[in-house]
């Protein structure tokens, strides 16, 4: 079984769970999927948007994609999360990635 099946079988045990989701949006982005990426990351923005780990990822892919408002603005929100979070390692992180794309 390859590394995306068994994703998928734990996400069926345990359904909603963030980490393995991100994961397989992880396995979708690596394999050129970019649609069922971007669909599994905006199940965590939906169910999770605490998930800090998630905007840094979610806006790169919307760079990849060429909708550089959405990568901003994706950035934008999770500094909002991370400050909430008291991550500085992650706003910090978005902050650097939205100053590239914003100039």
């Amino acid at each position: 079984m390859d590394r995306l099946e068994q994703l998928k079988s734990l996400l069926a045990d345990a359904p909603g769970d963030s980490f393995i989701t991100f994961a397989i949006a992880k396995e979708y982005e690596k394999a050129g999927d970019s649609d069922e990426a971007l669909k599994h990351y905006l199940m965590i923005a939906e169910h999770e948007p605490q998930y800090v780990g998630l905007y840094y990822h979610l806006g790169k892919l919307y760079e990849e994609r060429g909708d550089i408002p959405t990568a901003i603005s994706t950035y934008e929100e999770g500094m909002k999360v991370a400050k909430a979070a008291g991550d500085d390692h992650a706003y910090s992180e978005l902050a650097g990635a939205k100053l590239a794309v914003d100039g």
